[in-house]
């Protein structure tokens, strides 16, 4: 029972926040209640079959083998916001990104990929793209990252 429990809020972290070490894992399975040890949370991601894939920023992070193929690499993420993303803007706890008519639903789809920290989700029309964070701080640094 403990272990199932354990997997399925391994689960959970994994699809809700940018896990990429064991050690992130088992701070995060800590905070969670769990006590755990290096060996536990490497038999934990063999058992759930977790894999590393790329994760927007250059990095990775742990993924269920059902989303390499929803994944964007790095390169193409650059390359999607590079010829589809016009300008940014940024307000309060919300960040618009006005793209070319037609992309925003793909640019959209690659930021909510991306499980960056602190995003809640977006909405997406046609060309524009509203990006909904947790704190106003990460307006800066997501909006910071798009520009570059």
């Amino acid at each position: 029972m403990k272990k199932q429990e354990r997997h399925r809020i391994i689960r959970e972290l994994i699809e809700s926040r940018n896990i990429e070490t064991q050690e992130d894992l088992a701070v995060a399975l800590q905070e969670q209640g769990f006590k755990v040890t290096q060996a536990t949370v490497s038999r934990d991601i063999k058992e759930l079959m977790l894999i590393k894939v790329s994760d927007m920023r250059g990095g990775y992070r742990y993924a269920f083998p059902r989303e390499q193929s929803h994944v964007m690499s790095s390169e193409q993420l650059d390359r999607l916001v590079r010829n589809s993303v016009i300008s940014i803007r940024s307000g309060g706890n919300l960040v618009v990104l006005h793209t070319l008519p037609g992309t925003a639903q793909g640019v959209a789809f690659a930021v909510d990929n991306m499980k960056w920290e602190g995003v809640m989700g977006t909405v997406a029309g046609d060309d524009t793209i509203f990006v909904a964070l947790e704190k106003p701080e990460i307006a800066e640094e997501f909006s910071a990252y798009f520009r570059k």
